[in-house]
């Protein structure tokens, strides 16, 4: 089964050479209409997850679905090769189903619209962009459902289909789909800007060939695609070993008491190319923290972080995918079996990113990061106000960047780096809830040569009666620190009534009565140290005390003084800095993971009152096959 390409003119392309000027001009055109395509459509869509924090990812590809310019590739040759149907100029296609498109995609509220370029009757390009719907319908407000066990609890699934066919808008559909969600406006204005900002992209494309000629812009993406060929084979080359280095890190819960999941990969490089297997990673979860992996996706992480590690100038796109070979077992939680629920995908989606640093690391300690790309904390909030209006809340957090080679993680900053928050006025204007707190929690990063990142403590109060829920991770495994670096602090959540008692709240939760004037301390977790702390600026540190970073008696953990007038006490830190030197002895282990996970066992429930996740049972928790 593949899609089948309708074209008037089935002309081959040529293949000419283009010089560099012209390249250069090229590529910076399709960088620029891709920026074009994201201002399109922040400026056009309402929710916001979508307007505000740019959860959303664009693309343009070639005439064969390979990625040139965006944030995610992968998902058009996947599409391609499971597509039932024809291709044809003014066609859009529309999906939403990662069983549909392998993975592709890797939950039902991230919608993808498709559409292919032509130009003369031939087809010249693709562009793309999918974003995050606030909700797809389902069992709960937000449609990411922590006790789900299938798919089927998880919103409306969208299979390709057609959303314009030859030009002609398939209203009916788009009907049928909005009477889903429980926010039609939001969802149909989400669309409509996705669907603008691939128009965009196309007329851009549509205008480079124009000038250039197709055959010229078809050699010029060619010349593109093997340049980062080439240089991501340099790469491998210089980076990877030929022994296998093996790496793995833990989801905590999945929300239903079972946990933590690990995720294992053993990396070695093979005949020119890099393997990464992923045996020995548990078995996928009853529940909805599974992720549905697609192997070009996880080509597409890989490259992306061997680029912003190495060489951050090289355009990033889709010509190195025959250099990694991928290899997922199936039935594990990066290859579960449908209908497994996948909604939330995020943790183990962000996991994979300290995976990379913890296995790329350990040939080059030196460019080893720490942990702390580790979720992507959600909070949803949703009901009625007094005069009976709907209101849904669906809104990403930030935890505490990873200390990294060339410095400090950034306090308080999202998965990823082209996020942004949502406007604490924003949320007050728009949604029945008092924004009381927003700031970093001062020694939550890991200490470290370069300190982790802190997370944030940001109060909300409630002023409508509704439900609330958290989606959450670190709260169990802290994010481990590197080269001499400590481990940052696990993430909390805590329910402040009106009357002052306090509830600790489970990291994945959902359906939290709240009332008018309860309040919710939502903090995320610090990112890892790099490096030794004994070898941090002093003055640094007490700076940081001065600024609220850290605290005095977190500036110790540093080995050093702060004197009562807020200066460093020179003495008595030189004196602390030997002591602990000592007591640490000669060898600064590349990896300090912090407590073992019987000593977290007894840490959480001793400070949270609730019970620790307990290992899962690997029975067969899904047993409805696909018929």
């Amino acid at each position: 089964m593949t899609a089948t390409i309708i074209q008037t003119n089935t002309t081959p392309f040529n293949t000419v050479a283009v010089d560099s000027v012209t390249l250069d001009i090229i590529e910076n055109a399709l960088r620029n209409a891709r920026v074009e395509m994201d201002t399109t459509l922040v400026r056009t869509a309402m929710s916001p997850g979508i307007r505000e924090q740019g959860d959303a990812f664009p693309l343009i590809a070639d005439s064969k679905g390979r990625m040139i310019v965006g944030q995610f590739g992968s998902y058009i040759g996947p599409f391609l090769e499971g597509f039932d149907g024809t291709v044809e100029d003014g066609d859009m296609i529309f999906l939403s189903d990662p069983y549909s498109v392998q993975g592709a995609i890797s939950h039902c509220n991230d919608w993808l619209v498709l559409l292919p370029v032509f130009k003369d009757g031939r087809l010249v390009a693709y562009t793309s962009m999918f974003g995050h719907q606030s909700d797809i319908g389902g069992k709960v407000a937000g449609s990411m459902p922590i006790v789900a066990h299938s798919i089927f609890e998880e919103g409306v699934r969208i299979p390709p289909v057609k959303i314009w066919r030859q030009g002609v808008y398939n209203e009916d559909l788009i009907k049928l789909i909005m009477c889903q969600t429980r926010s039609p406006e939001w969802c149909k204005a989400d669309l409509n800007a996705l669907i603008a900002a691939c128009r965009v992209a196309a007329r851009r494309v549509v205008e480079m060939c124009a000038r250039f000629g197709d055959d010229v812009f078809f050699s010029a993406t060619e010349d593109l695609l093997a340049r980062n060929h080439r240089a991501m084979k340099q790469l491998i080359e210089q980076s990877i070993g030929e022994a296998p280095v093996s790496f793995e890190d833990y989801i905590c819960d999945d929300g239903m008491g079972y946990g933590p999941y690990k995720i294992r990969c053993t990396m070695w490089r093979e005949n020119g190319k890099v393997v990464l297997d992923f045996d020995g990673t548990d078995p996928q979860s009853a529940g909805s923290i599974n992720f549905l992996l697609n192997e070009n996706m996880m080509r597409m992480f890989f490259g992306i972080y061997m680029i912003m590690v190495f060489d951050p100038q090289i355009l990033f796109n889709d010509g190195y995918y025959d250099l990694i070979d991928v290899r997922i077992p199936d039935g594990s939680l990066l290859k579960p079996r449908f209908p497994a629920a996948l909604s939330g995908r995020t943790h183990a989606l962000g996991r994979l990113f300290d995976i990379l640093g913890g296995l790329l690391g350990q040939k080059t300690p030196q460019f080893l990061n720490a942990a702390g790309f580790s979720s992507s904390p959600h909070l949803f909030y949703s009901g009625r106000d007094k005069t009976g209006r709907w209101f849904q809340l669906f809104q990403i957090g930030f935890g505490g960047i990873p200390g990294r080679p060339m410095g400090d993680g950034p306090d308080g900053h999202s998965l990823w780096p082209n996020f942004t928050n949502v406007p604490n006025e924003f949320l007050e204007r728009y949604f029945p809830l008092r924004i009381e707190r927003y700031d970093t929690v001062a020694d939550s990063g890991g200490v470290g040569l370069h300190r982790g990142g802190n997370g944030i403590h940001m109060s909300y109060r409630f002023l409508e009666p509704g439900l609330i829920a958290i989606h959450d991770d670190r709260w169990f495994i802290p994010p481990w620190g590197v080269n001499g670096g400590a481990p940052g602090a696990r993430a909390r959540k805590i329910l402040e009534k009106a009357d002052g008692t306090q509830t600790i709240m489970g990291a994945k939760q959902e359906d939290i009565p709240v009332e008018a004037g309860d309040l919710l301390h939502f903090i995320t977790w610090g990112g890892g140290g790099w490096g030794d702390p004994f070898e941090r600026d002093p003055a640094l540190v007490a700076h940081e005390v001065v600024e609220g970073l850290v605290t005095v008696s977190g500036a110790r953990g540093y080995g050093v003084v702060i004197g009562s007038d807020g200066s460093v006490d020179a003495t008595a830190t030189e004196t602390l800095r030997t002591d602990l030197r000592a007591a640490r002895g000669p060898t600064i282990a590349m990896f300090n993971y912090g407590p073992n996970v019987e000593q977290l066992r007894r840490a959480c429930e001793a400070e949270t009152g609730r019970p620790a996740p307990i290992q899962p049972i690997w029975a067969t928790p899904l047993a409805i096959a696909a018929e």
